[in-house]
């Protein structure tokens, strides 16, 4: 078997203009594709072989599989036309910013494993909180301060314990196994999710409440 080699900086430079062009070009055409997949479920089974592949294939070859197997099976969120959930996570703009992220990699689990990605976080997590107007007390100057989560069902994993720590701080552990959350029968699940988490500690319980009909028909 011929010696398998890392990518170098000058096929770096080669193929990362050929994606380039190609998330272009989805960019450029996402109106003419279905905003909803129109595939049935196991469709990608069919269409990939049962193994990965002993050797690797050529980025064109790949390019060319994603376009007539994975496309078919993608909803597209980035579509002007697509209107469900909430509204597309994503812009072009960002998509660089990605690039540009995934290419320096860094890893930002504590100050000293990359400094500038701790404290630009803090800048620019202040910055979103003087946008929205709110109190100091939410600035990293402050007592507050913000973190990036990865995902919302995270963020909301997050709040729930934060929340928590506040009340027992104010009352006191051994209240810990009585403390309620409250949500309408709207709320998403994640928040259902996250009180399972905490309910696993014995430490939270969940109360849905039903929301009044008239709140939720739109005319």
């Amino acid at each position: 078997m011929d010696e398998l080699k890392p990518m170098d900086a000058e096929q770096l430079r080669e193929y990362g203009h050929q994606m380039v062009d190609f998330i272009a070009d989805y960019y450029k055409n996402i109106e003419s594709f279905p905003v909803r997949s129109q595939v049935q479920p196991g469709y990608l089974r069919e269409l990939l072989p049962d193994s990965a592949p002993v050797r690797p294939e050529s980025l064109q070859d790949v390019l060319d599989d994603i376009q007539s197997k994975i496309l078919p099976g993608v909803t597209h969120w980035q579509s002007p036309e697509f209107f469900a959930y909430f509204p597309s996570n994503s812009s072009i703009a960002g998509f660089l910013g990605e690039m540009l992220s995934a290419g320096i990699n860094m890893v930002g689990f504590s100050w000293i494993t990359s400094p500038a990605a701790t404290e630009l976080e803090m800048i620019v997590l202040d910055w979103l909180a003087k946008a929205l107007k709110l109190p100091d007390q939410f600035l990293s100057t402050g007592q507050g301060g913000g973190v990036i989560q990865g995902t919302a069902s995270e963020a909301v994993l997050v709040v729930l314990l934060a929340a928590r720590d506040q009340v027992v701080r104010r009352v006191g552990k051994d209240a810990t196994g009585r403390l309620v959350v409250y949500c309408s029968d709207q709320t998403h699940s994640a928040l259902q999710k996250a009180c399972k988490i905490h309910m696993s500690y014995s430490i939270l319980e969940l109360n849905i409440l039903s929301s009044p009909i008239e709140y939720i028909n739109i005319s």
